[in-house]
C-alpha cells in the first residue's frame, strides 16, 4: 500500500469495501464477538445529539450508525455518506434504509457547507483514508459551533501480554474469516494490516487537536484495539 499514490489508494479500498459490501457487517459481527454493535452505540452516545439537529455518519458503509441514530433521535436529519455505491445499496435496501438521507462522497472533500452539521460521526473510516490531517479538516468545516466530533477507530495492539495473541487474530484468523465468510482474503488481510499499521489513540488524539477540535478525549475497548474519540468545535 505505501508505493500507491494518494489516488490509487482511495481506488483500491473503494473497490475493496465494494467486493465486501454484501457481507461486511456480518463479518463485523463475528470480528468483534458481537461488541462492534455496543462501540457504535457508545460512540453514539458519545456525540450528546440534540432534537431538531442535523447529523452526519462518514464512510456510514451499510448505515449502521445512521440507522441507529435515525431510530433513538428521530427528529434528527440523518445523512449517510460513504464513497462506495455498493456499500449504500446494500444499506438501502435494509430494513430502515428509508430513514436515512443517502450520499456517495469522499470524506477528504465533501459536498457540504460550512458549519452545517451539529455532529460528526465516523465508525471505521480514519485508517482507510488517504490523508488524515485532510480528512479531519474537513469534519472540522462540517461542524457548526458547539458541534461534537466522534470517532470510533481500531488501534494497533499495545506492547503487553496481550500482544501476541492479538497480533494473530489479526494476522490469522481474519483473513481466514473473510476467505470462507465473504470468499476474499486479501480484503481482510488489508483491514488487518492498516489496523497495525495505524496511529495510537494518542497519537490520534494529537491530530484531532491540531485540526481545531477542543478538549479531545478518548477511551479503549477490546483489549486496547479499539479506541473512541471525541471532541468539539468552540
Amino acid at each position: 500500500m505505501n508505493h500507491l499514490t494518494r489516488t490509487e489508494r482511495a481506488r483500491f479500498v473503494q473497490t475493496m469495501f465494494g467486493r465486501i459490501a454484501e457481507r461486511y457487517d456480518l463479518l463485523n459481527r463475528i470480528m468483534s464477538f458481537g461488541q462492534d454493535v455496543h462501540w457504535r452505540e457508545e460512540a453514539i452516545q458519545r456525540l450528546e445529539i440534540r432534537a431538531n439537529t442535523a447529523i452526519i455518519d462518514l464512510g456510514s458503509g451499510t448505515g449502521d450508525i445512521a440507522m441507529a441514530v435515525a431510530n433513538e433521535h428521530p427528529t434528527v436529519f440523518m445523512v449517510a455518506s460513504d464513497f462506495t455505491s455498493e456499500m449504500i445499496r446494500v444499506g438501502k435496501q435494509r430494513p430502515d434504509g428509508n430513514m436515512v438521507a443517502w450520499v456517495i462522497a469522499d470524506t477528504e472533500q465533501l459536498p457540504f457547507a460550512d458549519e452545517s452539521f451539529a455532529g460528526v460521526i465516523s465508525g471505521f473510516l480514519l485508517r482507510n483514508v488517504s490523508d488524515i490531517t485532510q480528512a479531519l479538516a474537513e469534519q472540522h468545516r462540517l461542524l457548526a459551533s458547539d458541534g461534537k466530533v466522534v470517532s470510533l477507530e481500531t488501534t494497533p495492539p499495545r506492547k503487553n501480554l496481550l500482544r501476541p495473541l492479538l497480533n494473530f487474530h489479526l494476522n490469522h484468523i481474519i483473513p481466514i474469516l473473510g476467505k470462507i465468510i465473504a470468499g476474499d482474503a486479501e480484503a481482510y488481510t488489508y483491514l488487518s494490516s492498516s489496523t497495525k499499521k495505524f496511529l495510537t489513540v494518542e497519537s490520534l488524539a494529537e491530530h484531532f487537536n491540531n485540526a481545531g477540535f477542543m478538549h479531545t478525549k478518548y477511551v479503549r475497548r477490546m483489549f486496547g484495539t479499539v479506541g473512541i474519540h471525541w471532541g468539539e468545535k468552540v
